[in-house]
């Protein structure tokens, strides 16, 4: 390991937030994959919708703590198909894809892999940060409006959508959007979300398919 005075100041910021984190140290003991499991564990705490016996779709899902979460939550009768640019190592309870959801190939990979609607589909994607906060609320935006166009495809009535989206939340046409095709729409900051993080969650529940013409 690199001594303190070899480590860049924001790296040695870094190890001692890793360090000193109550979800970190919780993640390793408990197993679990990663301490954004916790996030999820909140936000379904609060909502619910992790039910029993459901299928879940989980986007952007490397290294797996969400899918981890899910399919035990989902149990034996219920489903976990998680997707990723990066590999995903197996687990037990989840199906894994490897692929790029911007690439047209990828998603018809997914969706006959699915094989039909699903009741929860998770995404807590966010691009690389550049260190500049407007590039990278637009790129998260980006991958969050690729998220949403999946699951106004793959959703069945009454499902569930959850996108992490930065400080501010989805707003203007993008929200107007997502109140049409959903009963109610929350913003939230799960407590295993750390303080200076701008990140949020935008919960989406009872899905409405599009009225045709």
């Amino acid at each position: 390991m690199k001594s303190a005075k070899k480590r860049d100041a924001s790296s040695t910021r870094w190890l001692e937030r890793q360090l000193n984190d109550p979800y970190v140290r919780e993640a390793k003991a408990k197993g679990m994959r990663s301490r954004a499991a916790f996030k999820l564990i909140e936000l379904d705490g609060k909502f619910h919708f992790l039910k029993k016996g459901a299928t879940v779709l989980d986007l952007g899902a490397a290294p797996g703590g969400w899918s981890q979460v899910a399919a035990a939550r989902v149990g034996t009768a219920g489903r976990v198909v998680a997707i990723d640019l990066l590999e995903i190592a197996p687990m037990a309870g989840v199906e894994i894809l490897e692929g790029d959801l911007r690439e047209s190939d990828a998603v018809r990979r997914l969706e006959g892999r699915l094989g039909g609607k699903v009741d929860v589909v998770l995404s807590d994607m966010a691009a690389p940060t550049t260190g500049h906060r407007a590039t990278d609320h637009l790129r998260t935006v980006a991958l969050f409006e690729a998220a949403l166009d999946l699951a106004e495809t793959v959703l069945k009535p009454g499902g569930i959508f959850v996108g992490k989206v930065f400080q501010g939340g989805a707003a203007g046409d993008l929200l107007a959007r997502i109140k049409q095709r959903f009963r109610d729409v929350k913003h939230v900051k799960p407590p295993a979300s750390r303080a200076e993080s701008v990140e949020l969650y935008l919960v989406a529940t009872g899905f409405r398919e599009e009225k045709k013409a």
